[in-house]
């Protein structure tokens, strides 16, 4: 195990000259600590050459223990004694006052490697006001969890939203340095002044186990690695009328409705000997969101050899599997606009036709691969580690 050092860690051995005497805005949440796991607002706050002025807040907000979707106020956390400002809801961009009398943003947030998380999409609005405003922004950069896999379509621009802005696959295999660089480069009306400390140590080959950290939940639905490495392709669930696990301690893992037959799922779905992963018949009752305080049957997912293991083509496999194996029981979930929700996840509006008219699996992802090697060869040059 080799042990990698973040960019907080990097700042703070270099005694913090690159924001030394300035006044700080920090966008963060809980899963951003040091090697000590002491949280970088308060490695920053107790930094004696720096004046940490305010929070900036994504979704789940600066404690990392709000659900999924809900919204909060900005306001004074007197926990923390500093205020802070929610960019999730009715400011996803920070306004100018959010902004005014800051020398620099400071950005360190564990994003997961997958494109419908939405911290890379509030660091996207941070980048484009920071730009506009004329406040420089410097990333202290993290690990991939997911590591540099690229997989799954690109986004459709019909299909932009909080959960996808640019066109780059569900998995991009890029820091969250690596891929500010190049959202900043390539698709913000203003372009930030942007600097990124990288880690230490840290090899794109590189797998979670590799690199000697522990894993900090951002997000209460991602308590664990495992979780991650499903939610690329488990988080499809979301589009449709399956629970997806939330309100159980296996979010992301699991997915059932009540009636489904999880034998016969369960065995229908090992038929297909989708590589890394088996499935099992599992029984569970949500405590919130889908089918709260309800018993729902259906599978649990384990992976059996991660390094094979692909989850967006073997969840994509699980719903299509679903769509005709219950069609009384399957549905797809809205969005409450004209997009279904599970459009906006996948990225483009024809996999959902495709699923319900009966396409094969193989059909579904036709063009992925090509999509993956035209990406790789585009996101070259913004790419820190080798």
């Amino acid at each position: 195990m080799s042990h990698i050092y973040t960019g907080i860690d990097v700042l703070r051995e270099c005694d913090y000259q690159a924001i030394a005497g300035q006044r700080v805005g920090l966008f963060t949440n809980s899963s951003a600590v040091s090697s000590g796991l002491e949280r970088t607002l308060d490695v920053l706050r107790a930094a004696p050459n720096v004046k940490l002025e305010t929070l900036f807040a994504p979704e789940h907000g600066i404690h990392g223990a709000r659900r999924d979707g809900e919204l909060f106020e900005s306001g004074f956390d007197e926990a923390l004694g500093l205020y802070v400002h929610s960019v999730y809801g009715e400011n996803l961009r920070p306004t100018r006052e959010m902004l005014a009398g800051l020398d620099v943003i400071v950005c360190d947030i564990q994003d997961v490697g997958a494109r419908y998380y939405t911290f890379l999409w509030t660091l996207s609005y941070i980048l484009d006001a920071a730009g506009e405003y004329g406040v420089p922004v410097l990333i202290l950069d993290r690990p991939n969890p997911l590591g540099d896999a690229v997989r799954g379509p690109l986004l459709k621009s019909e299909c932009t939203s909080l959960v996808g802005r640019f066109p780059i696959p569900i998995q991009h295999g890029m820091t969250i340095g690596e891929m500010a660089q190049m959202i900043n480069a390539l698709w913000l009306e203003h372009p930030s002044r942007l600097t990124v400390i990288p880690c230490a140590g840290l090899q794109r080959t590189m797998t979670w186990g590799d690199i000697g950290i522990p894993f900090i939940p951002p997000s209460p639905a991602m308590a664990h690695f495992v979780t991650a490495q499903h939610y690329p392709g488990a988080c499809l669930i979301e589009g449709t009328t399956l629970s997806e696990g939330r309100g159980t301690a296996l979010p992301f893992e699991i997915t059932g409705a009540p009636g489904l037959e999880a034998d016969i799922l369960a065995h229908r779905l090992n038929a297909f000997d989708f590589s890394g992963i088996r499935f099992r018949p599992y029984t569970f009752r949500p405590t919130a969101s889908k089918y709260a305080g309800v018993d729902c049957t259906g599978i649990q997912a384990h992976i059996t050899n991660p390094r094979a293991f692909d989850p967006i083509t073997s969840w994509l496999g699980v719903i299509r599997e679903l769509r005709h194996f219950a069609p009384d029981i399957f549905g797809w979930a809205t969005a409450g606009d004209s997009l279904n929700h599970f459009d906006r996840l996948i990225g483009n509006t024809s996999t959902r036709d495709a699923i319900d008219d009966g396409a094969v699996l193989d059909d579904l992802t036709i063009g992925w691969n090509l999509a993956a090697i035209e990406f790789r060869g585009q996101r070259e040059p913004y790419l820190i580690y080798e």
